[in-house]
């Protein structure tokens, strides 16, 4: 069956499910594949429980007209959506980066939707899977759309742009993550900046922080159709100033020799450059300041990013959906700024790193110690490993730092809680 044949029954069934426990009456199934399953398996089970069609590549399971043959699954729901994607004529903007991703997708969302019906990847599905979905979801009501794309490797960042095919774009930062898929820090540079090369070949507009050096030399060599820059410089089209980190950030920004505050919701002086691109891309799409402004406001993170958490005993900024060496480093200088009468840090191992892991984490244990913090915890095998200091406490799994933190509660802190999702570092949180 054709593409445009499948495309056909979506339109009638636009409700797309890969998962048996979360079919919906009429939806359409597609039947992929993982390294410990093969939905293929589960296909007459999503047609009994109200699944109009199941997309399958095995043909062991075509047991009706319901189940719709094809070459392959995955490869068939990516172009589907791609020609989804090419029907729909709405600006859609596409970002990635090494850190801030979803923060700044959801800023972006917050400020556009005081003026659009905006649609914008939910949670984290910015994958090879996860972006096909967000886009088999945009209706005709959809005024706008904000695509966050993830990768771990290079060329994947490319096969995403060329689904979503955004006409605006930017590049949060680039920074040591995912060190061993991408190889090395130049491998990252280049992973990422096959956005920008979507970008140059498509015609497409580029926010752009003048503050980064790293992306300032990858926009050098490529010719943009549109550049708008943002920044804490003057000569930016949207700079800012910081006013206030305590605990949350007020921002001064100004374009066109006018000025504006804004208190957000969220902390770390990391979020200062995010924050200001969402006022560049507001501005991009003729929303007044105050409409900006009140979309900044409007968002509070609520995904384990930079989450300012009130407990009974302590403030903790639980930072512990994900980790790298880039974003440890800004934690631990944003707690470092932070006015407090006594500051703990915990931090978890940092995954995906390869031959660079024992350096980087190395790297995080010194500047760590270089600050005066009361308490500095580390958790994990490649922490524990390079333990060498009587200031520091080093733990090699979760397990044992929950037995320590019973016997030594912490109280009347301010808590920094970060490391990589792997490390399930929110299992501290009922201690803290």
């Amino acid at each position: 069956m054709s593409i445009l044949e499948i495309y056909s029954i979506y339109l009638q069934h636009p409700q797309i499910c890969t998962d048996t426990r979360k079919i919906t009456d009429g939806c359409l199934f597609f039947a992929l594949k993982g390294e410990n399953f093969d939905a293929n398996n589960f296909a007459e089970q999503a047609l009994e429980k109200g699944a109009a069609y199941v997309v399958i590549d095995n043909p062991e399971f075509k047991k009706s007209e319901q189940c719709i043959l094809v070459d392959d699954t995955l490869l068939t729901l990516q172009e589907l959506a791609k020609h989804h994607r090419q029907q729909l004529k709405i600006p859609f903007i596409g970002l990635t980066g090494s850190n801030g991703k979803t923060t700044t997708k959801e800023l972006i969302n917050s400020v556009l939707s005081q003026k659009f019906k905006a649609s914008a990847t939910k949670g984290n599905l910015n994958n090879h899977i996860g972006v096909p979905l967000t886009l088999l979801e945009i209706n005709n009501d959809v005024e706008i759309a904000i695509i966050e794309m993830g990768a771990n490797h290079q060329k994947e960042i490319e096969m995403l742009s060329g689904l979503c095919q955004p006409n605006y774009g930017l590049i949060t930062n680039v920074g040591k993550a995912h060190l061993e898929g991408f190889g090395g820090f130049e491998g990252v540079k280049k992973g990422k900046g096959e956005l920008y090369d979507f970008l140059v070949t498509h015609n497409g507009t580029v926010f752009i922080n003048k503050d980064n050096t790293h992306l300032m030399e990858m926009a050098a060599t490529r010719n943009f159709k549109e550049v708008i820059s943002y920044g804490a410089s003057s000569s930016c089209d949207v700079s800012g100033e910081l006013i206030s980190n305590h605990p949350f950030l007020e921002v001064k920004w100004t374009s066109n020799h006018e000025s504006y505050q804004v208190v957000s919701h969220l902390t770390g002086t990391y979020n200062f450059e995010n924050i200001l691109v969402a006022v560049a891309i507001g501005l991009r799409f003729g929303l007044s300041p105050k409409e900006i402004n009140t979309g900044i406001c409007n968002y509070a993170p609520q995904n384990n990013r930079s989450q300012i958490i009130k407990t009974a005993n302590n403030t903790v900024i639980g930072d512990y959906y994900n980790a790298n060496p880039s974003s440890m480093a800004v934690a631990l200088e944003n707690m470092a700024a932070l006015t407090a009468e006594k500051k703990v840090v915990l931090l978890g191992d940092m995954f995906e790193l390869g031959d660079e892991s024992a350096e980087e984490h190395q790297s995080i244990i010194n500047k760590a110690m270089s600050y005066d913090f009361d308490e500095i915890i580390f958790i994990g095998e490649m922490f524990t490993k390079l333990s060498s200091s009587a200031k520091a406490k080093f733990f090699k799994n979760r397990d044992e730092a929950i037995e320590y933190l019973k016997k030594n509660p912490i109280q009347n802190s301010l808590v920094l809680l970060k490391g990589s999702r792997g490390m399930k570092l929110e299992g501290l949180m009922e201690l803290l």
